[in-house]
């Protein structure tokens, strides 16, 4: 099958071809015609959109699962998403978007249902009373430092020594890269 119409958006250039037996680091000989490799599996920005989220469903997931351990059943991954980014700070609602990948109506939303069930306290901004500064209440700090123990025992699965570090630091810092990449590419075009 043509290559292109699979991957439409893949510069073939550039592309990386993993064969079953070659190295994955970047070690597989150079074809001629990729679109005549059958057996070649290559590697796109759209296949890499795609991986992450996928990831991203399987933590929902995982979370979820944690919620339901902790016992805790008035709130989804989404909202204990959005008490970990809030984090040990105080934020307003614009700097809480930029934080994750929430849309504004999403966020409210998730922001009513984590006040109602007590586990942020909103307050009006000092300065401008139409915008609220928000914060964990005790509940909200106790149920993210439940989810970060959990998170931990995950960690130590994963990582078996400084390789996983620096793996993990890696994958971290190229996904950090095709976020800006993205976004700008978005806002200006490239």
């Amino acid at each position: 099958m043509n290559q292109r119409i699979l991957y439409p958006f893949a510069d073939f250039g550039g592309a990386v071809a993993i064969r079953p037996g070659d190295d994955a680091v970047g070690s597989a000989p150079e074809h001629d015609n990729i679109d005549q490799e059958s057996e070649a599996s290559v590697v796109t920005y759209f296949e890499l959109a795609r991986m992450m989220e996928r990831a991203s469903r399987r933590f929902t997931g995982l979370l979820r699962a944690e919620l339901t351990k902790l016992g805790v059943d008035d709130i989804g991954p989404a909202q204990a998403m959005v008490l970990l980014a809030i984090g040990d700070a105080e934020v307003s609602v614009a700097e809480l978007l930029d934080r994750g990948h929430y849309v504004g109506s999403n966020v409210s939303y998730y922001l009513k249902q984590l006040g109602d069930g007590e586990y942020i306290d909103r307050a009006a901004s000092q300065r401008d009373r139409r915008s609220a500064r928000i914060k964990l209440s005790d509940k909200g700090r106790q149920l993210c430092d439940a989810l970060r123990k959990a998170a931990g025992a995950y960690e130590r699965v994963l990582s078996h020594g400084e390789q996983d570090r620096r793996n993990l630091e890696t994958a971290f810092q190229t996904l950090h890269r095709l976020e800006l990449v993205w976004g700008n590419a978005t806002r200006y075009g490239i």
